[in-house]
């Protein structure tokens, strides 16, 4: 016997407004952070409810509990199958945030991302997505400290044309990104997560933290040459790598994100407000609405007794 389906809320009906409430409060939530760059699935797929499912949760899990805290984490979780011939031995995974994010942006990032993985690789014994904030993987296969230059993501903006300034200023933007001893004095040696302006080109760089310092700046050689010779005169670019990548645009990108954990609490907090006006307007108005109809059927009533 099939479930019965559930009653459609009118639009009068208070569910229907807290159905709006909730609704409304997960839109604006972290637009920037949150968009789509890429994602991609093995085709290797296990079968539900073995002891595989079973760590692929436990390490998705980990991954959205460590983000709580840190902006960068790795877990190895064995898998309990008996079968030593089987491939699926362990399953590797890992988070990690752009490297401004605060605390909050990023653990929101991560769940996310870990939820959209759940929908984009079911089954799939090993995934990854890139959000613009978060990048989060897990695989069957280890790749842990492994270095990986495969080119997965290229866009470049509209050209420009061969503005001298303007290519002058990108170069000095992506040699600044790319340059651990020019970048020294700006805090670039031996980070994982760079960034630079030069006018109004700005750009931003970042490796996966399991990658070693000289791999890591290997890494984002790479993606900077691929930048300025394949792009050309853009106005913007962005290469990413399997382990790394650099971005440029004369607009600049969403950044600072402790300033962008405040800026999200106060317009949920006036969303807030202005959502408990609404829905006290709404409630008058039915109240309001229901008094006319009671009134309506009471004078009603008293006609027909006259007649």
């Amino acid at each position: 016997m099939s479930p019965s389906k559930p009653p459609t809320p009118s639009l009068s009906s208070p569910l229907f407004v807290v159905l709006l409430v909730f609704s409304l409060l997960a839109a604006p939530s972290t637009a920037a952070t949150d968009s789509f760059v890429f994602g991609g699935c093995s085709q290797l797929k296990y079968t539900p409810g073995t002891p595989y499912e079973l760590a692929v949760n436990s390490i998705l899990t980990s991954l959205v509990n460590s983000a709580m805290f840190s902006s960068y984490n790795n877990f190895t979780i064995p898998s309990s199958s008996s079968s030593s011939s089987s491939s699926h031995d362990a399953v590797y995974g890992l988070f990690q945030c752009r490297g401004d994010l605060g605390t909050n942006a990023c653990s929101r990032c991560v769940a996310r991302a870990v939820g959209q993985l759940g929908t984009i690789c079911p089954d799939a014994s090993g995934g990854a997505l890139q959000l613009e904030g978060c990048f989060v993987k897990y695989d069957n296969n280890t790749f842990l400290g492994v270095e990986d230059k495969t080119e997965v993501v290229k866009k470049c903006g509209p050209s420009i044309g061969y503005d001298s300034d303007g290519l002058t200023r990108r170069d000095a933007v992506l040699d600044y990104l790319g340059n651990p001893v020019g970048g020294a004095a700006g805090g670039n040696s031996g980070t994982f997560f760079r960034t630079g302006g030069s006018g109004n080109v700005q750009g931003v760089a970042q490796c996966v933290g399991d990658l070693s310092p000289s791999e890591c700046q290997d890494c984002l050689s790479d993606a900077i040459q691929r930048l300025k010779t394949e792009c050309g005169p853009a106005s913007g670019g962005d290469v990413y790598l399997a382990k790394c990548y650099a971005r440029f645009s004369e607009g600049g990108f969403h950044s600072h994100g402790h300033k962008e954990d405040d800026d999200n609490d106060q317009e949920i907090e006036k969303t807030l407000a202005i959502l408990i006006g609404l829905i006290a307007g709404v409630a008058l108005l039915i109240v309001f609405l229901s008094f006319l109809g009671k009134l309506y059927n009471s004078k009603k009533g008293t006609l027909k007794q006259v007649k």
